[in-house]
C-alpha cells in the first residue's frame, strides 16, 4: 500500500461525479416536448402574476 488511500478516494470522487452528472441528465426526452411542457409553466407563472397585479390595483393604493 504505497499509495495509502489516494486511490480510495479517487474513487469515491468519481463515483459522486458521476452520480451528479446522472442527475443532471434526468430531462432527456423529446425536447421539443420538453420545450412546451416548459413554455405553459410559464404561461401559468404570467397568468398568476398578472391576476396579482390587477388584484393589488383594484384593491386599497395607500395604508395609513
Amino acid at each position: 500500500m504505497a499509495r495509502g488511500n489516494q486511490r480510495d478516494l479517487a474513487r469515491q470522487k468519481n463515483l459522486k461525479k458521476q452520480q451528479d452528472n446522472a442527475k443532471s441528465q434526468k430531462k432527456a426526452g423529446d425536447p421539443k416536448k420538453r420545450m412546451e411542457s416548459d413554455a405553459e409553466i410559464l404561461r401559468q407563472k404570467q397568468a398568476a402574476a398578472n391576476a396579482r397585479k390587477e388584484a393589488e390595483a383594484a384593491g386599497p393604493k395607500s395604508k395609513k
